[in-house]
């Protein structure tokens, strides 16, 4: 359990989106990228990513957040900042340019517990699918 000054809470976002065009660009370096950016919008938020998998086309973040953020929120936190971040820091040119899909998914651990979902982003890690 977490607390706020005036709240006790434990709510756990599974949130995952594509590249445009689902273009498997998240390799390597850019998949180290990307990642590392996540952290950072998480600690600039006061968000605690509970497990992250970048996967060459698509991106699973499980991630806990106060109740005072909608899971839209933070859904365009991490997809708009960045692919900003990332574009500024690193793409020379358009080709390079980092573009999220406009669609996500976000689902709660509600029925099923923080390991399950910490265990199916893992499990598609492994596969790579």
């Amino acid at each position: 359990m977490k607390t706020t000054r005036h709240a006790t809470y434990n709510l756990n976002y599974h949130i995952v989106w594509v590249p445009k065009y689902r273009n498997s660009v998240l390799k390597g370096e850019v998949a180290d990228r990307v990642r590392t950016i996540l952290h950072q919008i998480a600690d600039d938020k006061g968000l605690k990513i509970l497990d992250l998998t970048v996967q060459p086309d698509h991106v699973h973040l499980f991630v806990s957040s106060p109740p005072k953020h909608a899971p839209s929120l933070l859904a365009n936190w991490f997809k708009g900042i960045s692919s900003r971040k990332y574009n500024h820091r690193y793409a020379d040119h358009d080709g390079e340019k980092i573009g999220w899909a406009r669609g996500y998914y976000a689902g709660t651990a509600g029925q099923v517990s923080s390991e399950t979902v910490k265990n199916y982003i893992q499990r598609h890690e492994e596969d790579g699918s």
